[in-house]
């Protein structure tokens, strides 16, 4: 029997037994009592009829969603673009960090450009690395730097797989790997930014009569 019953059942034997309260503060006892049963009305037995209380704002079965699996909130990846303001592309060359440490691919990128344009002008050098970085991109050549430089019969200063020493107090290496980060990094644009193709003004090889003609930079001239 529950608590809610058991004082149903004790008002019904009060008013059976006829038993009443000789004084207010009796009745004002009852009615405290009753209220802590369950704050229901004192009625006649035969008139007794339980109503269940609900909470007023009870969710339905509808509303409640349970979830078995950590909920995270997904989180774009921060954007980390490079600054860029300068003027010429010689301003942005000095700005480069000449004392960072290269990275193997970059490294190779660097050297494309030392030992194929390092007596050319900015602008000849950066298209150099264009070709370099276009080729890495094309699936028609390898998909690294470093493939790209050393595919055999490419690139004239490769000499059995390698490249020659660099001699890295130069102002033309540390000029070099700045170019080579700024192409990396799609930093300043060029007139050959589509190259995949360059030679020397002094030749003229016979695929480049099948290739797109770009532009010609100082002694180089670019194609794609």
């Amino acid at each position: 029997m529950s608590r809610r019953t058991y004082s149903y059942s004790a008002i019904a034997i009060a008013a059976v037994a006829g038993l009443s309260f000789s004084s207010v503060d009796g009745a004002e006892a009852f009615a405290q009592d009753d209220d802590v049963m369950g704050g229901v009305e004192a009625v006649e037995p035969e008139q007794v009829e339980i109503v269940p209380q609900v909470p007023a704002q009870e969710a339905s079965a509808e509303e409640v969603t349970f979830v078995s699996e950590e909920v995270v909130q997904p989180v774009a990846e921060p954007a980390t673009p490079i600054a860029n303001e300068a003027s010429s592309l010689r301003e942005l060359v000095a700005s480069m960090d000449k004392d960072a440490e290269l990275t193997e691919q970059m490294r190779c990128l660097a050297g494309a450009v030392y030992f194929e344009a390092r007596g050319e002008p900015l602008q000849g050098q950066l298209a150099v690395a264009e070709v370099v970085i276009n080729r890495a991109s094309d699936n028609r050549w390898p998909a690294s730097y470093c493939g790209v430089v050393y595919q055999r019969a490419q690139f004239s200063f490769v000499r059995g797989g390698k490249m020659p020493r660099i001699n890295t107090n130069k102002a033309t290496w540390h000029r070099a790997k700045a170019i080579a980060k700024i192409a990396h990094n799609n930093l300043w644009q060029t007139e050959a930014s589509d190259a995949v193709y360059f030679h020397a003004n002094y030749v003229r090889p016979k695929w480049s009569r099948r290739k797109t003609r770009l532009a010609q930079i100082q002694t180089h001239v670019f194609y794609r």
